[in-house]
């Protein structure tokens, strides 16, 4: 039997103090997710807006919802019903999507920008040569505000092998970050699942986004 709360309890003594563990929960039960909130975490991760809407329903604001996953822009409307920041906006149609909603909402929603840290074509993303233009463009939207990066990286057998994108995403973050864009307030890099949030940290991310080693290995 996976003990979720003692796994939750391990990783938050186990990471430093100023990184967020974001638990990844596709896939997972209301009464998995429940006993993650009750061992302390403070934040969830959903990849998908029909999923998180079930789950929604009893958990509720509890937590902070996170959305995680590739966003298309007919579920914007959705996704504002329940999460407190999207983590993928990776084009300005979906920004100014998200921008029309949170209008119409009154708010101005936290957002991070994915980053294809790997260059992968399959990926979605922006490329990093492109990051800074990318987020000047979006400056210009009220209602939403840029609040961080956020990247993948390729499929890696070794979590050494991935150090090299975390640190490319965490110079990017920096160099944006000097910039000092208005609506853009560089506050977090979310970088690092359960196989490679060790080396993320290393690497300076303060959020990591961790599923099976919360929960287990699924099905």
């Amino acid at each position: 039997m996976n003990n979720i709360k003692e796994n939750v309890k391990r990783i938050l003594k186990e990471v430093p103090e100023n990184v967020i563990v974001i638990a990844a929960t596709k896939g997972r039960s209301v009464e998995e997710i429940k006993e993650a909130i009750d061992a302390g975490i403070r934040i969830i991760g959903e990849n998908y807006v029909q999923e998180a809407e079930k789950k929604f329903r009893e958990i509720g604001k509890t937590v902070n919802w996170h959305f995680i996953g590739h966003l298309q822009r007919n579920k914007v409307g959705k996704v504002l019903n329940i999460f407190d920041c999207i983590e993928t906006v990776d084009s300005f149609l979906l920004a100014k999507e998200i921008d029309k909603y949170a209008g119409k909402k009154g708010i101005i929603l936290p957002v991070f920008i994915e980053i294809n840290s790997g260059r992968e074509p399959q990926k979605s993303g922006v490329f990093p040569e492109d990051t800074e233009k990318f987020i000047s463009e979006l400056s210009e939207l009220k209602n939403i505000k840029i609040e961080g990066l956020m990247t993948m990286g390729p499929l890696v057998n070794n979590p050494e092998d991935i150090r090299y994108y975390f640190r490319l995403t965490k110079e990017l973050f920096d160099k944006i970050k000097e910039k000092r864009l208005p609506n853009v307030n560089m506050k977090y890099i979310s970088m690092g699942m359960s196989d490679t949030y060790r080396v993320a940290i290393e690497e300076g991310a303060n959020i990591v986004r961790i599923g099976s080693v919360i929960f287990g290995q699924r099905g």
